[in-house]
This record gives C-alpha cells, structure tokens and sequence, in this order.
C-alpha cells in the first residue's frame, strides 16, 4: 500500500523574483544619486538651518577670487548676461542656482542675481546645511 502524496512540495527557494527587484532597487538608487551635482569648484559655500535641493540646470560660481563660472565654465561679467538669456531660452525651467563664496563681497551677489532676475529667471542661494 502507498501512502504517498502525488503532489509533492519542492522545498527549493526561486531566488530570481528576489534578484529582479534587487535590480530594480539598484537602478533606481543610481539614477536618482545622479541628480545632485557637486559644482566641482572650490567655493566654500555659506551655511544656513534650513536647506533643500534644488536641480540645478544652470549653475552661475562666484569664487573668492572674484571669477564667474558659468555651468563650470569660466566667463567674464560682461558674456554673462547674453549666455545666461540663451541657456535660459532653451530651459524649460528658470532657474539659476548662485554658488558665492562666502568671503565674496554681497554687491557681487547682487550684480549676477539682478542679471537672472532681469532674465525672468528664479534665482536660488546655494548653502550648506548647519550640523
């Protein structure tokens, strides 16, 4: 007499639905890690309590020394306006994000934000978070 089931159980794990959300989680951490772009210049920025990221399309650095950097790109003020209103023509979004030294002068500041706002650009502070 056989007292065997027919259907047996196969105790084995499929380890590949496991694998595909693994996979998943991974591509979504790289392309997401991707959207926060250090300027790569040598600023040291100012800090401040409240900070939030911004996607930063167009990046205008003002570095101690007083030269411009536009989208890393070294600029001199006068090009600035012309090449910030074409970036800005092809820009879905205006938004300009300022990275000043904090040693710069504010009238510096000043001059390129007026310059965005001019454009009918929104001008963003980048700082550090306070610890």
């Amino acid at each position: 007499m056989n007292l065997r089931s027919k259907n047996r159980i196969n105790p084995e794990f499929n380890m590949s639905s496991m694998t595909d959300i693994i996979f998943l989680l991974l591509i979504f951490f790289m392309l997401t890690s991707n959207f926060v772009a250090p300027t790569g210049l040598p600023v040291s920025l100012p800090t401040s309590k409240s900070s939030t990221i911004v996607i930063q399309k167009i990046s205008v650095t003002i570095t101690p020394d007083l030269k411009y950097f536009l989208n890393g790109k070294e600029i001199a003020l006068s090009d600035l306006e012309p090449q910030l209103a074409a970036l800005l023509q092809n820009a879905e979004e205006g938004v300009v994000v300022l990275h000043v030294d904090k040693s710069v002068p504010v009238e510096y500041l000043v001059n390129v934000a007026s310059v965005a706002a001019g454009l009918n650009a929104k001008v963003t502070l980048a700082t550090t978070p306070t610890e």
